[in-house]
């Protein structure tokens, strides 16, 4: 409780236009973005099957008892995305507040706490979806709520759109949005999960803001030979080959490359770096020192590593069903994040090359995000994340960053909408723990859950509200 006061009170002294203006009780703001993150969590929206309309019609009910519209836009009767709005005076251009409700699958025999429990519990809130995502969907919610609750009045709408779908079946959620009611959802920026702070002994030093990410382009290898006896060996044997061609993929040390986001993301975090770490990131695009550079990153950070190429992770081998029976076919998945200016039809062709195995084909997966252009760093809504994340962490520095993994603002992306992914602050040691997204005993601190609130509450008011 000591602990949240302090929260409570270095909010509350924070001078921008949200904390000057109106007087918010985080105390009770905080404690009911919690509850609601928790009751969030015990509705299971595992994908598949999704099931995201039950959350949908929850938040629904939320909004219609403030005297708040909204509407679920469905592909799918179970699968349904919601959207709200706060308007404004029109002078500007709405911003677009989105947040997916669907989660991933878990395995509950690893996990310590119930997956679906939203336990509360020494300062942590547990559960599927407490990072990945559905606390961006309870921190947009209780935006929105909050602009009515204080009669904020704006210069363009805020929109919050609840998304179904983003793990892996955006046919329902984002793409069903921009293909057939992109209307509804249409803003000058947009912000989604993705960022956060990183929060060190002496407090928060980087706060990484997502303003591009790496694109999804998985391909599965099919290896095809002669049946037959294990007893007797073959030349065209496609266990064999495709373990050679797995090898030779994993092996593949792709080409290093620099885009704005990345270099603006090293020549920033060199600037706080400690000696060596600062020297690494200066020199990644020199010749002379990358070989030990990468294979560093390798060793000690996956995440640096990755994101300075495109990446090439076997996942999964699929061969043979009886002990002594050679198999006919075999097949693996390469799990191939591209940077967003990767040739895909050239990076295909180099693949073949390197595999060089004559009965194994490379069958591309379809493509469900679109590649677009990384979000600008020199505009109204980057430059105030830069400006609240300044007051609310005096030493720390915003850091522009491309994810590994994919989300939905891709799309948003194409669409010409400049996306930014921000989330709550994460410690070293949790972001190296298996207490993040997609693992077992996913959490997210109550702390960092009301600051980011707080965040969002103070970018959303600067960015949005009649000066």
């Amino acid at each position: 409780m000591r602990l949240f006061a302090a929260v409570c009170l270095l909010l509350f002294s924070i001078s921008v236009n949200a904390q000057e203006r109106y007087l918010v009780d985080w105390d009770a703001v905080g404690e009911e973005t919690l509850t609601l993150l928790s009751d969030l969590v015990r509705i299971d929206t595992t994908n598949p099957p999704g099931n995201e309309t039950e959350v949908a019609e929850y938040l629904q009910a939320i909004l219609a008892a403030e005297g708040i519209d909204s509407e679920l836009y469905a592909l799918d009767p179970n699968r349904a995305n919601l959207v709200t709005r706060i308007k404004g005076n029109g002078s500007k251009r709405p911003i677009l507040i989105m947040g997916h409700t669907d989660v991933v699958g878990v395995d509950a025999e690893q996990w310590d706490k119930d997956p679906f429990s939203g336990l509360r519990e020494g300062g942590w809130v547990y559960g599927r979806g407490t990072l990945d995502d559905k606390d961006n969907v309870a921190a947009g919610l209780m935006v929105i709520l909050m602009l009515k609750r204080y009669g904020v009045e704006l210069d363009r709408d805020v929109i919050f759109l609840a998304e179904a779908g983003e793990e892996g079946t955006p046919q329902v959620g984002i793409n069903f949005m921009v293909e057939n009611h992109w209307d509804a959802i249409a803003a000058e920026y947009c912000l989604a999960e993705g960022g956060g702070g990183i929060l060190e002994e002496q407090g928060v030093k980087v706060v990484e803001v997502q303003t591009t990410e790496k694109l999804i382009r998985r391909a599965i290898l099919v290896a095809k030979g002669t049946a037959g006896h294990g007893s007797r060996p073959s030349e065209d044997n496609p266990v064999a080959a495709i373990a050679r061609a797995v090898a030779k993929a994993d092996a593949w040390q792709t080409e290093v490359r620099l885009n704005e986001t990345t270099k603006t993301y090293f020549d920033r975090l060199a600037s706080v770096a400690k000696p060596d770490d600062a020297f690494r990131f200066r020199n990644i695009d020199n010749p002379d020192e990358i070989e030990a550079i990468q294979q560093h990153f390798l060793e000690n950070d996956a995440y640096y590593y990755s994101t300075i190429r495109t990446s090439v992770v076997p996942t999964i081998i699929d061969a043979g069903f009886r002990k002594n029976v050679i198999p006919s076919r075999a097949t693996a998945m390469l799990d191939i994040r591209m940077l967003p200016d990767e040739d895909v039809d050239a990076f295909y062709e180099k693949l073949a090359v390197v595999i060089d195995e004559p009965n194994v084909k490379i069958i591309p997966e379809e493509i469900y995000r679109p590649a677009a252009p990384p979000s600008g760093l020199d505009n109204e809504m980057f430059e105030t994340l830069e400006r609240v994340a300044g007051e609310m962490y005096p030493d720390a520095i915003v850091v522009p960053k491309m994810s590994t993994g994919g989300t939905d603002m891709s799309q948003v992306r194409a669409m010409g909408v400049p996306a930014y992914g921000v989330g709550p602050n994460r410690s070293r040691a949790e972001l190296n723990s298996g207490n993040g997204a997609h693992g077992d005993n996913e959490r997210v601190s109550e702390e960092a859950l009301v600051e980011f609130l707080q965040f969002m509450w103070s970018v959303v008011i600067d960015v949005a509200a009649t000066k």
